[in-house]
């Protein structure tokens, strides 16, 4: 979603900001701003709808100040447009730059109306400025302007706000969404996610909930949502300012496809030991948890989901323990029996997703017994308040469509197998045999990434097409179901996934042969009926594209194309496949041109709801 920075220095911020912007740029966005205050102490702002290109080629050359603010925005209330981007100011004083939704902006602008302020834009965020403009007026300190306007405001937000009156002061807040506090010397900076802030900082605060800062050149004060000064901790970010750089890729999304053989190593590594999986690993008293659960609920939003979705057969089928899945945004506004000892588990990459979040904290109050997050990102709201954690050490995933970070939630569910079904069916043996088998993995992921320019020979087929169909069965549907998502996602072509013995059952009636037809075929107990299915396919004049286990008979022939993969355990093919998937789906996009890395309408992390 959208993306703030923000810096208190005693040096020119706008290459800073506009750094930070760029940094930011995969979390999806339409617009971008900057505002400043220049060394006149005046207000000086410069919006632009598209890229942060756009954007830096329409400001000033010598736009110059120590203190500033800026935005990519992605459009909620109102369209995308130049009046519509972030900063918002109130007569020429104060700027203010906002993530989140605003849910009662109706309310307060027919209040505002009524007092006079002339609204310029469609958004939500334009009451915030007003409200925090007129109790500046009354208090004479933006500290106290903005702890005086919040009360005002329902919903959620992540805000920084300047004024002229105090030039070399940035106050921030968040209530609902992320925001971190960059430490310099002489200097200090805000942004939504450290990435922003890699070139000039490694040190970092991260803003609790209710959390109200005040910043400037020397000095971070915290206050929390009481009102009392609190100190909260320095972190020290091990990533390093190149780590989301593109390198030789063209792009994102493919250097984070080719990055998940080492993904996965990182994500094994401290994890596992000859023959067994850390119980450690998971946090402080997982021992004593994971020895009273018997049934495990998981929650996700998209690829997330899929993730889930797998991580359900393996729950069930390997260490016999009863598992749901739900969609969060589903999941939230119901009241489940909720079964005794049930482990709690929450699916992000970036732990900053509100569904996932509120489902959380739904989950807590339905008096689930434990909590377990598998996520990506250390610092995020979801691991601060989940009661176990297991972080997937993708590292950096800038790509709006998730890769790296789908292979290595898999990974940390195998883990979760292996540790739970200890305990019950699965056994010692058992557990041995996951870890061997996650041993190869990397090493495996290496194996079919070599098989990229066979990938690509199929992209003709698919570039002009309209509509596309994924088949599998078992585990595979999911992985499935995440290939349809990977190619509609960036390629644009409508394109879904059913479980092939579904066929007879609807979507036959679309086949023919302007619609291919992509299964996924590992050697497993399902392949003959695989098979049968993928048959009724071609006497319909269906083209298919079959990704094929070597060991399953299945060869290219009339309308019939055959990727060859190599021999996998059935266990790890949902990740094998998966990431031949990831590679039809890129190079398909690049194919027909499209902005492969911030797709249209899409954001990295949807941080509201």
């Amino acid at each position: 979603m959208c993306g703030i920075v923000g810096a208190v220095a005693q040096r020119n911020v706008v290459p800073i900001l506009m750094e930070g912007l760029r940094r930011l740029e995969y979390r999806g966005y339409d617009s971008a701003g900057v505002a400043i205050i220049d060394r006149n102490h005046c207000l000086a702002r410069t919006r632009s709808v598209g890229k942060v290109r756009d954007l830096e080629a329409r400001l000033d050359a010598q736009m110059d100040g120590v203190t500033g603010i800026a935005h990519t925005r992605w459009a909620t209330h109102g369209r995308p447009a130049t009046e519509n981007a972030h900063p918002h100011v109130c007569r020429k004083t104060v700027a203010l730059v906002h993530n989140g939704i605003i849910e009662n902006h109706e309310a307060l602008r027919k209040e505002q109306l009524k007092l006079g302020y002339e609204f310029t834009s469609e958004t939500d965020t334009e009451v915030v400025v007003h409200e925090i403009y007129r109790r500046l007026e009354e208090t004479g300190d933006l500290l106290a302007a903005v702890r005086a306007a919040l009360p005002a405001l329902r919903g959620a937000y992540a805000l920084g706000v300047i004024t002229n009156h105090e030039p070399n002061r940035l106050v921030a807040a968040r209530r609902g969404s992320p925001l971190v506090i960059g430490i310099g010397i002489g200097e200090h900076f805000i942004a939504s996610d450290v990435a922003a802030l890699l070139p000039v900082t490694q040190r970092f605060v991260f803003l609790e909930e209710g959390d109200i800062a005040d910043i400037t050149r020397d000095a971070v004060t915290i206050y929390n949502a009481q009102g009392e000064r609190v100190e909260r901790p320095v972190k020290q970010s091990e990533l390093s300012s190149d780590a989301v750089a593109r390198g030789e890729y063209r792009h994102y999304m493919l250097k984070e496809i080719y990055e998940q053989p080492r993904a996965i190593a990182d994500t094994l590594e401290n994890r596992i030991g000859l023959h067994h999986v850390y119980d450690e690993a998971f946090g402080h008293g997982a021992p004593a948890i994971f020895e009273s659960v018997e049934a495990v609920q998981i929650v996700a939003c998209g690829t997330s989901y899929h993730a889930g979705l797998i991580g359900k057969y393996w729950l069930e089928g390997l260490a016999g323990i009863p598992c749901s899945v739900e969609v969060a945004s589903e999941f939230r506004y119901r009241k489940p029996q909720v079964a005794r000892h049930t482990l709690f588990v929450t699916l992000s990459q970036s732990g900053e997703t509100a569904d996932t979040l509120a489902a959380l904290a739904h989950a807590q109050e339905l008096g689930f017994a434990h909590t377990l997050s598998i996520c990506n990102v250390p610092e995020s709201s979801l691991v601060r308040g989940s009661q176990l954690t297991l972080m997937t050490q993708a590292g950096p995933e800038i790509g709006v469509a998730s890769t790296k970070a789908f292979t290595t939630q898999l990974v940390a569910l195998l883990l979760l197998v292996a540790v739970l079904g200890r305990r019950r069916g699965l056994g010692s043996d058992g557990e041995a045999r996951i870890v061997g088998l996650l041993r190869t993995l990397p090493g495996l992921v290496e194996q079919v990434l070599a098989l990229d320019a066979d990938v690509q020979a199929w992209v003709p087929f698919f570039a002009n097409k309209q509509h596309a169909l994924f088949l599998g069965r078992g585990t595979q549907y999911p992985v499935a179901m995440e290939g349809a998502l990977k190619l509609k996602e960036i390629s644009y072509i409508h394109a879904e996934a059913y479980p092939a013995g579904e066929l007879k059952h609807g979507p036959l009636a679309l086949v023919d042969a302007d619609m291919p037809v992509v299964a996924v075929a590992p050697n497993n107990e399902l392949l003959e009926k695989l098979q049968s299915n993928l048959q009724e396919v071609r006497a319909r004049g269906g083209e298919l594209f079959v990704f094929a286990d070597a060991d399953n008979g299945i060869r290219e022939e009339t309308q019939t194309h055959v990727i060859v993969v190599p021999p996998t355990n059935d266990l790890l093919a949902p990740i094998i496949y998966t990431v031949l998937l990831q590679l039809l789906a890129y190079h398909v996009a690049v194919s027909k041109g499209a902005d492969i890395d911030q797709p249209r309408n899409l954001a990295k992390s949807v941080t509201v709801e």
